[in-house]
């Protein structure tokens, strides 16, 4: 790069970093958040600390920045905003090789204000890491793919670390670096293979002694996989469910790239710029199709739109050069101007899951749910259930209220039988049976307030008859109370009773 490149990469790096710190969350955000907090004292993916596949190398980056900062949550988003720094160069890297210092800025301001990349770097998720691999391995690879064939061992190492941060990487990414060694030759590809296989196992090895044994691990991942998302694939469906399935996720698909691209997403149905060699053609098909095939015919919800990140730096980097052949004159730098205002606002506002409003909107209701728990139930005789639910569940109740019992509803199936997923202390424990502390009560954890989570729970309570539960006003809300010896209309397997409940436990609020 020239001096001029480099103070670019430097410029956008410090706007990238400021605007995440200025908005980063305060509480760990999500129920995968809790999970990576929990192992940063603890690793294991059989009670899910944090679930499977792991996220080893992600995790040990946490302990590491612990030492630092010791809030779980301020760890994890300060490695977070790294690797959007880190995501920013790589972006900028390759449209600069491609089109130019104009288009390379246009891409980098893409990404600084993406309100789905600017979500991520603010709060204690994963996924920013997967757009910075997918950034470095792409620019790595494109080196490989012109004929510089030493840059496909930097490219298979630097694949290796991002599996060991998201296991999917490998996946997605691993068929555009076997592409790219193809055409590097034989003995560099030999050698970038020997450098990937050494690699993987560097971290590899020690997550499965972390794991109680790579057999453990395993176990662990096919049951999570058997019980949510392998359940919703378009081939796990009929053929009519399938079609439909796989055409509602190609539009969530659509809707996600125009929350991470924004209004640059309309650009080339609106304008048509210079085409694209062909060289570069096959190369961003490689690079988008592994992750486009997995989440139109494998499992994506709108709230894991971060999959997808795993995808954006192409996207980028393709946008950034239309947007250098359109902004021909002056006065669309106005444009420009509107455009990112606007993106700006959605990321503020929105009422979206990955908006600022609704962080802050969650934090201040944790925070009131702590404060009214704690006034109206004391740890020792009381016993918190609460529900499989990204905000406001189970996780968040057992990290944020450690001196009582929680117990995850509903209980779940696994090859050793029916367990129920327990937490306190921070710490996690799989039980055959609800824990037989001489409780007086248990207290429902109150569910986020909107129709879905309303519906949920309207259907859990019927479970109970008319007069079991009472209502206890505290602060805003009232919590719902009732007697242990009514703890098997919830958990039938697991907790003492004398009958069965009624009606088998629906599925959690959210799937993964």
């Amino acid at each position: 790069m020239t001096c001029r490149a480099r103070w670019d990469v430097a410029l956008l790096a410090i706007a990238v970093a400021v605007t995440r710190l200025a908005c980063r969350s305060r509480y760990l955000y999500d129920l995968d958040s809790v999970n990576f907090a929990l192992a940063l004292r603890r690793f294991d993916p059989a009670t899910h600390q944090p679930h499977p596949p792991g996220y080893f190398l992600y995790v040990m980056l946490g302990r590491l920045a612990q030492r630092v900062f010791p809030d779980a949550n301020t760890a994890l988003v300060a490695i977070g905003i790294l690797a959007s720094c880190g995501a920013v160069a790589g972006i900028y890297a390759l449209a600069h090789q491609w089109f130019g210092r104009r288009a390379a800025v246009l891409a980098g301001l893409l990404f600084l204000f993406s309100p789905l990349a600017w979500f991520h770097g603010t709060v204690a998720l994963t996924y920013i890491f997967e757009c910075l691999f997918s950034a470095a391995v792409g620019y790595l690879c494109w080196q490989a793919w012109s004929g510089r064939t030493g840059w496909i061992v930097p490219a298979a190492t630097v694949l290796a670390v991002a599996a060991g941060f998201r296991q999917s990487s490998l996946l997605f990414l691993g068929p555009l670096w076997a592409l790219a060694a193809w055409k590097a030759g034989r003995r560099p590809a030999l050698a970038a293979t020997g450098a990937l296989g050494l690699t993987l196992a560097a971290w590899v090895v020690p997550m499965g002694r972390a794991s109680g044994g790579l057999g453990a691990y395993f176990v662990s991942l096919y049951d999570l996989w058997s019980r949510v998302p392998g359940q919703r694939t378009v081939l796990a469906s009929t053929l009519a469910m399938g079609l439909a399935l796989g055409v509602a996720r190609a539009a969530t698909i659509a809707a996600i790239f125009g929350l991470c691209c924004g209004a640059a997403w309309l650009l080339p149905l609106t304008s048509r710029g210079s085409p694209l060699p062909r060289q570069q053609k096959v190369f961003l098909a490689v690079w988008l199709a592994p992750a486009l095939l997995f989440f139109t015919l494998g499992y994506l919800k709108f709230i894991n739109s971060g999959y997808l990140l795993v995808a954006s730096p192409p996207l980028f980097v393709w946008l950034g050069g239309r947007l250098a052949t359109w902004y021909d004159r002056p006065w669309k730098t106005a444009v420009l101007g509107l455009a990112a205002a606007a993106h700006t606002a959605v990321f503020l506002w929105a009422p979206l899951y990955c908006s600022l409003r609704s962080v802050r909107a969650f934090e201040g209701e944790m925070a009131q749910v702590q404060r009214e728990i704690r006034a109206v139930a004391a740890p020792r005789r009381t016993l918190i259930v609460s529900f499989d639910s990204h905000f406001l569940g189970y996780r968040h109740a057992g990290y944020y209220l450690p001196e009582y019992w929680t117990v995850q509803y509903p209980e779940v199936s696994l090859p050793a039988g029916r367990r129920v997923f327990a937490m306190r202390d921070r710490d996690t424990r799989l039980l055959a049976e609800v824990p037989p502390e001489p409780f007086e009560r248990f207290v429902l954890f109150p569910l986020p307030r909107d129709n879905e989570s309303h519906e949920y729970l309207t259907k859990v309570l019927e479970r109970f008859p008319a007069g079991t539960l009472r209502r206890v006003p505290a602060g805003s809300r009232e919590f719902l109370t009732g007697s242990p010896d009514d703890l098997y209309r919830l958990f039938p397997d697991t907790a003492r009773r004398s009958i069965h409940a009624a009606t088998p436990p629906p599925d959690g609020v959210y799937s993964r």
